[in-house]
């Protein structure tokens, strides 16, 4: 039953993902069609963080946000040790612009931490939460600062999201087949989402441990296909920045969008402290070492991305003893 109960998780977990890849496919298409510019980079820097987002609010939701705590920081671990130095073994050496690494570095690091430092209160209420969101609010406010002349001029021609949509409700039959993919593929994300959910509270009950486990590796690694996929795609592409780019972004929306969202719909109380100690060392120790890679040689080789992957593989190893 056990092992069926995974692979129903990893089934729907696919269907997360291709539900998510659908929805913001389909958002661009739509926000390019009505022409607001700054609404469209927004849908791309949220995109590939959808799965772990909808997995976080519908286990808020359902009365589980230790499974939603789970999945972001784990995701934000595998999103280097995985991610990034899974990438580099298929792709080989990867040469990475000292220039890249410094404009997103220390934000993402000081983003990454903040869970951590908000629960040594033992608690992570709604102002946490909220401290989270307006976080993540600066950050994409800072990163699209040369947005910020086409938001202007949006604003002052009246470009809203109540236009925005008067703009689709007189739209072209492309419209609303581009309308229709948007709704169905967040109908899909909730279900799937809320699918995992329970198959995931299933899962940890008839193995004996806790839903947090089950996030931090069965689902955060699931979550973690939409970066990989992107990445290997970017390196393809030689868009170096593209793969540090969506690393670094996706650990800031993990760990401030997707647990400040459910922690504002359900507050996590009586944490237990030591048992974030590992999970936070293991980030840190892997985040600084990925940098420290790059940042002497400005390349990351295999033989380093095996290393990473070690790291990854004792973690697991520790957790599950």
């Amino acid at each position: 039953m056990s092992f069926l109960l995974l692979i129903l998780i990893v089934i729907f977990s696919i269907v997360l993902i291709k539900a998510a890849d659908m929805t913001v496919v389909s958002l661009r298409k739509l926000v390019r069609k009505s022409g607001i510019v700054g609404l469209s980079a927004v849908i791309i820097a949220i995109g590939t963080s959808f799965p772990e987002l909808f997995v976080g609010v519908t286990s808020a939701v359902e009365g589980k946000p230790g499974l939603s705590l789970g999945v972001a920081l784990g995701s934000n671990i595998a999103n280097i040790a995985l991610v990034g130095a899974g990438v580099a073994l298929i792709a080989g050496r990867i040469v990475i612009s000292e220039a890249i690494i410094k404009k997103v570095v220390w934000v993402s690091l000081v983003c990454g931490v903040l869970p951590y430092l908000l629960i040594l209160d033992g608690n992570l209420n709604r102002i946490d939460g909220l401290i989270m969101v307006l976080a993540y609010l600066a950050y994409i406010l800072s990163f699209f600062k040369g947005f910020y002349g086409s938001a202007l001029k949006e604003h002052q021609e009246g470009v809203s999201f109540v236009k925005f949509f008067r703009r689709v409700i007189n739209a072209s039959d492309g419209k609303w087949k581009s309308l229709a993919s948007v709704i169905t593929g967040i109908a899909l994300m909730l279900f799937s989402a809320d699918t995992i959910v329970k198959f995931s509270g299933r899962l940890a009950q008839e193995i004996n441990i806790s839903t947090f486990i089950i996030g931090l590796f069965i689902i955060a690694i699931g979550t973690s296909l939409p970066e990989f996929a992107f990445s290997l795609r970017s390196l393809k592409d030689k868009e170096s920045e593209m793969f540090v780019g969506n690393l670094y972004g996706s650990i800031v929306a993990n760990t401030t969008l997707v647990i400040g969202a459910s922690v504002l719909i359900n507050p996590i109380t009586s944490l237990s402290l030591s048992r974030y100690l590992l999970p936070g060392g293991i980030f840190i120790f892997v985040y600084m070492l990925f940098y420290y890679f790059v940042r002497t040689k400005k390349r990351l080789e295999r033989w380093e991305a095996g290393i990473l992957l070690v790291i990854y593989f004792v973690f697991f190893l520790i957790e599950l003893r």
